[in-house]
């Protein structure tokens, strides 16, 4: 957006100055050509006036003399053609010199009338619109005069392009559009981290309330929603969590009256009901826990952290290989990563029943992949899987102990730390989990 921003502002600006300056040039030439051709005017009434009283054999010097730049004035053996039409120069000399004298406007114009002119202009050269052209003039006696106008010389090269002579202003310009462009998008950069940063901490400080008013008021609402934001998942985990917690007290008591149940059978049945039970009460409590995130930020060493996880599952008895080094560090929350990692490694060893672990460090980010020797899941359901409860009949069951809450929390445990994470079905067989942790997170 800064981009864009400055490209329309420049352009707009400088668009308007070339305009601006294209008018003046125009209007510069236009004030020129109205004053030549009042000159031209009066100095063809004056010569030919006086050259009407000069002797007819001092003419010939005297012509010589009044013939310079773009005026001339010499004698013609033509004949005065009255049936031509009159031109408006020709027009308004005959009403100054008056009807002692015949005008006839010639046909067609001089060459150097339709040459185009430099005027040191970064627009380059123009065509001449004032007078120009040639008029027989009859004096009393019968002499033919030719007067010819033409454009008055080109200005005399400055030998510096007009371009260079505008590039301080158009430096001004470009200084100008990139500190407006700054102070326009500077506070909409802010509320756009902001909301990043709100996305990956919901505790994050509120926005300071300063600049504009218009500012003032978009980050004070952020603020207020931010709040509220914070305070409805704050009454929702609580809820949620008190609600399991208080579980586990009737649970456990019907644990301990199950006991005094004398049909076997009917007892291991109550059992492993109230097992399922304490099992989804448990990763609901687990479930409030991934939504809380106000355990302290820290700095963590990736490598370590694995070879810790890896290293736990391995002496559970679990099939879990680890390849491959981040040599990265992360800001995180050291107990939520790590349930992260343990609930996508007893998912993978629980329905692929192996673990092959690999990390590698990509441009500012970490891949981590899990990859199981199970038999992956329908391509219709690799979304569906991280929603809460969602559980695949075919490979979970309750003799497996799955409720469908790992992937729901690891997600959500991922997200609040800015990662991501992403199934698909290996081409080899098995599901791969792609857990992804992005520079933002890198070195902070």
């Amino acid at each position: 957006m800064t981009g864009r921003v400055f490209l329309v502002l420049l352009l707009g600006i400088v668009g308007s100055a070339a305009l601006t300056h294209y008018l003046a040039v125009t209007e510069r030439q236009r004030t020129l050509e109205r004053y030549r051709d009042s000159y031209v005017l009066d100095r063809s009434d004056e010569i030919i006036s006086t050259i009407s009283v000069v002797a007819p054999d001092a003419r010939a010097a005297y012509l010589k003399i009044v013939s310079q730049g773009g005026l001339r004035l010499e004698a013609s053996d033509a004949a005065i053609d009255t049936a031509a039409q009159p031109t408006p120069f020709s027009r308004q000399l005959s009403a100054r010199l008056g009807k002692d004298y015949v005008l006839a406007p010639q046909p067609g114009r001089p060459a150097a009338c339709d040459a185009p002119r430099e005027i040191n202009s970064i627009f380059g050269p123009v065509q001449w619109r004032g007078i120009c052209g040639v008029v027989h003039v009859g004096l009393h006696d019968g002499q033919v005069l030719r007067l010819t106008v033409l454009p008055p010389r080109s200005p005399p090269p400055t030998g510096q392009n007009e371009l260079f002579s505008i590039l301080p202003f158009l430096f001004s310009i470009v200084g100008l559009a990139y500190l407006v462009t700054r102070m326009a998008v500077r506070p909409l950069q802010k509320l756009a981290q902001a909301a990043k940063d709100l996305g990956n901490d919901i505790n994050h400080p509120p926005l300071a309330l300063s600049g504009a008013s218009e500012i003032r008021q978009a980050s004070a609402a952020f603020n207020a929603m931010q709040a509220r934001i914070r305070q409805h998942i704050f009454q929702r985990t609580q809820m949620l969590a008190a609600i399991t917690h208080d579980l586990q007290t009737p649970l456990t008591r019907m644990r301990l009256r199950l006991e005094k149940v004398t049909d076997s059978d009917l007892q291991q049945k109550l059992l492993g009901d109230l097992s399922a039970t304490q099992q989804m009460v448990k990763e609901g409590l687990d479930l409030a826990r991934s939504m809380d995130s106000t355990e302290n930020m820290q700095a963590l060493d990736l490598d370590s952290l694995l070879d810790s996880v890896c290293a736990d599952a391995a002496d559970a008895g679990q099939d879990v290989t680890l390849k491959g080094r981040a040599a990265m560090a992360l800001m995180g929350r050291p107990l939520a990563i790590r349930r992260c990692l343990v609930n996508l490694l007893d998912n993978a060893v629980k329905y692929g029943h192996s673990a092959s672990v690999t990390v590698e460090r990509m441009v500012g980010a970490a891949r981590i992949r899990i990859h199981d020797a199970g038999p992956g899941i329908a391509p219709d359901q690799l979304a569906q899987v991280f929603e809460p409860f969602y559980r695949i009949e075919t490979s979970r069951s309750r003799e497996s102990g799955g409720t469908g809450l790992g992937l729901t929390i690891a997600r959500n445990i991922a997200e609040q730390h800015g990662a991501s994470i992403a199934l698909a079905n290996h081409a080899n067989g098995g599901l791969e989990v792609t857990l992804v942790l992005p520079e933002y997170y890198a070195g902070k």
